[in-house]
């Protein structure tokens, strides 16, 4: 593409950017300025403490969070932030450097991180599910000088060295010693910082379901990224949004700092209680969730009856990331809450690939929909040719204005005309929608047959006396590998191995049959809901 071309392009989608900023009330036709002003802010601050300064200018008395201590407003959240900052400096943290937060979603994560954007310091956002030993080698790894964690991760954090300065977020008792967040802010002036040198950046951790977590960089090459997601999913200023997706989470951080450029209102739990989410949309009337699909399945599984006992009336959006979303249970949850329901795909390193609206998904269950706005994304071979006709199979490559900066520790995903790999394997139908087919190094050679084990896990997961179920392949002297499946059943259902493989043969390839069906309790999943396979791997 020339350059002549480039700059075509990029003309349109800052108009069409524009439009949709406006229709999600975040600018007026009439005031473009305000809109210039916005976009300079980002790019001088960054998208999280640009948000906040000014939402706080804007509408100081808006509520910014609520959580299960209460709520504050934009001017809480600004002045809070502005003292943790200015209480952070005086530690001699300077531009560049890294803090680690290992915590769970509420008030001082939120101010942390505001604060961490408004000095230009680095937050490395670390998985509150590792182990000790994983956790003791990313903080080393990513060179942290200063960890912000709740008092529960003591335990976690013991390979951590002493001598790592620690400052604690959410505590249950008081422990002589040891500063906390709110010890912070109240030593130092609220007033506003000078701008940084640099905006801060956000590291995310992938999910390390087959290997070590990696720290992932995300950078900014547009602030009209937002309106990119917006187009797709149509919230607006004013949401009261319940992100339940944990905030250290790519899909979580991400509706987070959207929740904040809109100017609405953030509200989290430090941890996922069906019944307390759904007591809470009801009594905030809460406009949008976020969460992962296990999520969304633990508040569909509440029953109809004890749904009826809430008014979820105000909830117009339901928005599912984080790991595959079952066909039967986007259905199921469309039935019982509504066509509210949106599928977002992406990774850490890409951010959103593409996104599913309620009538794509009704049309057709499985798919993960659309590209958002400005994102590109295409497929290759083998031979990195690109695949052009529908209901082929090939490697998903992404380009968006959300990019990958590379991992923390060095290496970059595989590039090929500048669109970023996924590590999933995937299709277009006729219609241009998107459907995951597995992940490249997921998938099973079974005498000279590609399986991909998402295929027969979904249809596994629609027989009525499964609860839970996952697929892996393991090695086999005479077809080199062959499908095992894992599977938990509902309480109480008498599950028969060999009738589940007659229900499998009814609808798939004889290769696709699994020649060992194991009854277990439950199926490891990380934080996110994303099958740990090689911890499956360890039991065959």
């Amino acid at each position: 593409m020339n350059s002549f071309s480039r700059a075509l392009r990029g003309s349109a989608h800052a108009i069409h950017g524009v439009r949709v900023l406006s229709r999600a009330g975040l600018v007026r036709p009439s005031h473009l300025g305000q809109a210039l002003s916005r976009l300079t802010e980002v790019r001088r601050w960054g998208p999280l403490a640009g948000s906040v300064r000014r939402a706080a200018r804007m509408a100081p008395d808006t509520v910014a969070l609520i959580d299960e201590l209460g709520s504050s407003t934009y001017a809480d959240l600004d002045r809070r932030s502005n003292a943790l900052a200015r209480s952070l400096r005086r530690w001699r943290f300077r531009p560049g450097q890294t803090i680690g937060v290992l915590c769970r979603d509420h008030g001082w994560m939120v101010e942390t991180l505001a604060a961490c954007a408004k000095l230009g310091i680095d937050a490395l956002l670390l998985n509150t599910g590792l182990a000790a030993p994983q956790l003791a080698d990313v903080v080393r790894r990513e060179n942290v000088g200063l960890l912000i964690h709740d008092e529960e991760f003591f335990p976690a954090l013991g390979e951590v060295p002493p001598t790592l300065p620690r400052v604690l977020a959410w505590s249950e008792t008081p422990r002589p010693g040891w500063p906390t967040v709110e010890e912070l802010i109240g030593k130092s002036p609220a007033d506003d910082l000078p701008e940084p040198e640099r905006p801060g950046s956000v590291v995310l951790l992938t999910s390390g379901t087959t290997g070590r977590p990696k720290g992932a960089r995300r950078e900014l090459k547009s602030g009209l990224v937002a309106a990119d997601f917006l187009d797709r999913v149509p919230l607006q200023t004013g949401e009261r949004y319940f992100v339940a997706a944990p905030l250290f989470h790519g899909v979580g951080f991400s509706q987070f700092v959207l929740t904040l450029a809109l100017g609405s209102t953030l509200v989290v739990r430090r941890r996922f209680d069906p019944l307390t989410v759904v007591r809470a949309l009801h009594n905030h009337r809460c406009t949008a969730l976020a969460l992962v699909p296990t999520m969304l399945q633990r508040i569909v599984d509440l029953g109809p009856d004890t749904l009826a006992g809430f008014d979820l009336s105000s909830l117009r959006i339901v928005l599912t990331s984080g790991s595959a979303l079952p066909t039967a249970l986007a259905t199921q949850a469309m039935d019982v809450l509504g066509d509210v329901l949106y599928n977002l795909y992406g990774s850490t390193e890409v951010a959103v690939a593409s996104v599913a609206t309620p009538g794509e998904l009704r049309a057709a269950p499985g798919t993960v929909g659309r590209p958002p706005g400005n994102c590109t994304v295409r497929l290759y071979d083998r031979q990195d040719r690109p695949i052009r006709d529908p209901n082929t199979v090939g490697r998903i490559f992404v380009g968006s204005d959300l990019a990958f900066g590379g991992y923390t520790g060095g290496g970059r995903k595989d590039v090929i005309d500048e669109l970023i790999g996924t590590g999933d394997l995937g299709h277009f139908d006729e219609n241009g929608l998107l459907f995951i087919d597995g992940r490249e190094d997921d998938m099973i050679v079974s005498g000279g047959e590609n399986v991909f084990p998402g295929e027969v896990e979904d249809l596994l997961a629609k027989h009525h006396k499964i609860k839970d179920v996952a697929v892996i392949g393991v090695p086999d002297p005479e077809f080199g590998q062959r499908l095992r499946a894992f599977v938990v059943p509902i309480p109480g259902a008498q599950v028969d191995p060999e009738g589940l493989k007659r229900f499998v043969r009814a609808s798939l390839a004889r290769h696709k049959v699994p020649r060992d069906v194991l009854l277990v309790p439950s199926i490891p999943r990380n934080a996110t809901g994303k099958i740990l396979k090689r911890k499956l791997a360890e039991r065959a």
